[in-house]
């Protein structure tokens, strides 16, 4: 018999832990390796190819990998299935579908059933069954539709030891190309309302020995990134200072590691630690939520926002951890005002990202069946965000949807470093600038149209001619700055000041050939020579001191030169390195 695990997954390089996972599990107890096949998509697909290729497959049973963001792409997926393939059993697994799914089950004749809760010996089970053809009553965890169309429920699921579960990575191959996902814990000790987590507040840790073999495996094949799922990483601090010293002692110089945490647990002897690691080993994702304390109280989130600042700031210091912290929009009690407060309050934080995400009332969280207490409206559909609240009406919703996509493009790109600062000197706040900026970009047309990465600078620039009273010609150097960090031009912006006075070239090319300053700025580019090495990294002149604006916020005026080397880039925002050789220059 054999049966196909389907993932529909966001993005190519996504990959299904889920499916991989019951995978391993059913081969390693006793399902051949060809009637346990794996099917993974994404939603970009057309569902007609979808639909050819799992028939072509001839599966005699279909389970599917179930989320917010493919579940109707599933549904829609599923009906056609059933038409085609009406004897094949069609069975649904994951989070979207585990908390209501006798509701699920009745609503939707397509579907034979829903394992609820962890799945991985539910479904050898439930394969056996089939295989057998023995009855599904004594297989825990299902809920199906059985004889006259009745709907039945099995026993819970008791949940496994964490090292029952087998490594699903062995014989994956292609693992260069994707992200690969990890869990070494199941479960939060902690009862955040808008998170599913906070239905298993009950911690479970896989050994280190099995997470040593495990950890070197992705080092040995040198996976370009591992994010390990665990709800919050350094919940238990034995367990993180373990994993944190072997991937230290172990760096391969290329594999990076994202740990979702709480930063306000972080210990001195934790961050000091953290603070030797190669820049690009880790990054941390952190969520915030909010900052308003009548929100963190209704939403049960326990933070001490000062320790989380305290540490965010520290280890922002060291500028070797990517920082990724995290805002909900639309919890009780956070208005409009109130959420520009948390907003500015992450930003002063200086995170390497910063996503202002949406409440999402997810099936089964405390915080869905609060809907009504807290008057809070949300889509009816998947990803059941959050329309308006009490305190946040649906034209505030969309005012954070253009701040949300301004952020996104200028500040998260990293693309727009210097002159998004200087945009954001102008405004009293950060999230202002972008408030402004967003209702800006939406006045242009085309809201949703991808723009080239000029065209968002010559954005920037009408923006400030047209709604700000700064300086365009400050602008426009920094902008230029920025695009240079990021790449070695062919053409250059209209908006960039003229370096093509022959005056320039000669000092340029002098600066090249110049052997001195090549062994002090270029010493690895020596074996190319002057003309290869002049197209290969850029000089660039500036009438402001940029790196002291970028470093101190000061605008100092003057003759600067900077050189941009873009073999070495910085491993966290992927800029170029930047000299400052004004003083050599000054020399000529």
């Amino acid at each position: 018999m054999k049966a196909l695990l389907v993932a529909i997954n966001a993005k190519y390089i996504h990959s299904n832990l889920g499916i991989y996972s019951i995978q391993a599990y059913g081969i390693a107890h006793g399902i051949s390796a060809s009637c346990l096949e794996l099917a993974e998509y994404t939603i970009n697909q057309y569902i007609e190819d979808i639909l050819a290729d799992i028939y072509q497959r001839k599966p005699d049973l279909i389970g599917f990998s179930c989320y917010i963001w493919n579940i109707q792409e599933i549904g829609e997926l599923a009906v056609e299935l059933h038409k085609i393939l009406p004897e094949v059993p069609i069975w649904l697994g994951g989070p979207e579908v585990s908390y209501h799914a006798a509701d699920f089950v009745r609503k939707h004749p397509w579907v034979t059933g829903i394992m609820t809760g962890e799945g991985e010996q539910t479904f050898l089970e439930l394969y056996r069954a089939y295989e057998s053809g023995t009855v599904l009553d004594d297989v825990a965890g299902l809920v199906f539709r059985g004889p006259e169309e009745k709907v039945s429920q099995t026993a819970v699921r008791p949940k496994l030891s964490m090292d029952e579960l087998v490594f699903p990575y062995i014989d994956r191959k292609d693992l260069e190309h994707r992200i690969l996902y990890y869990e070494t814990s199941r479960g939060c000790p902690f009862g955040c309302s808008y998170c599913l987590s906070s239905t298993d507040r009950q911690v479970r840790l896989r050994s280190m020995e099995l997470v040593e073999q495990e950890l070197q495996f992705f080092l040995d094949h040198r996976v370009p990134q591992v994010k390990f799922v665990d709800r919050t990483f350094n919940c238990n601090r034995e367990h993180t200072i373990a994993i944190w010293k072997y991937i230290f002692e172990h760096d391969n110089g290329i594999t990076n590691f994202h740990f979702e945490l709480s930063a306000d647990l972080l210990t001195d002897e934790e961050i000091a630690y953290v603070s030797l690691f190669r820049p690009g080993l880790v990054q941390f994702e952190i969520g915030v939520q909010s900052t308003n304390v009548d929100t963190m109280k209704a939403i049960h989130r326990v933070c001490n926002l000062d320790q989380l600042r305290d540490r965010v700031e520290r280890i922002h210091a060291g500028r070797n951890i990517h920082q990724h912290l995290d805002l909900i929009a639309g919890l009780p009690y956070e208005d409009y005002m109130s959420f520009r407060q948390s907003y500015n309050d992450v930003h002063a934080m200086k995170p390497d990202q910063l996503q202002l995400g949406f409440l999402k009332l997810l099936q089964g969280s405390p915080m869905e069946g609060q809907r009504g207490e807290y008057g809070i409206v949300c889509q009816d559909r998947p990803p059941y965000e959050v329309l308006f609240t009490p305190w946040l009406s649906y034209e505030d919703v969309l005012r954070l949807k253009q701040v949300e996509r301004m952020t996104e493009r200028y500040y998260n790109s990293r693309q727009f470093e210097a002159a998004r600062r200087y945009l954001e000197s102008l405004f009293p706040t950060p999230f202002d600038c972008y408030q402004a900026l967003g209702e800006y970009d939406d006045s242009l047309g085309d809201v949703g149209i991808q723009r080239s990465r000029l065209q968002n600078y010559e954005i920037l620039l009408s923006f400030l001619t047209t709604c700000t009273e700064g300086n365009a010609d400050i602008l426009c150097e920094l902008m230029t700055y920025d695009l240079y960090a990021r790449e070695n031009l062919k053409s250059r912006p209209s908006f960039a000041c003229d370096n093509g006075d022959p005056g320039w070239r000669k000092a340029e090319r002098e600066f090249y050939q110049d052997s001195e300053q090549m062994e002090q700025y270029l010493p690895e580019y020596l074996a190319y020579g002057w003309k290869q090495a002049l197209r290969m990294t850029h000089l660039e002149r500036f009438s402001i001191d940029v790196l002291r604006y970028l470093e101190e916020g000061i605008l100092v005026r003057g003759t600067f030169v900077l050189l941009f080397d873009y073999q070495k880039r910085d491993p966290l925002s992927r800029q170029a390195r930047v000299v400052d050789v004004s003083v050599d220059w000054d020399r000529r």
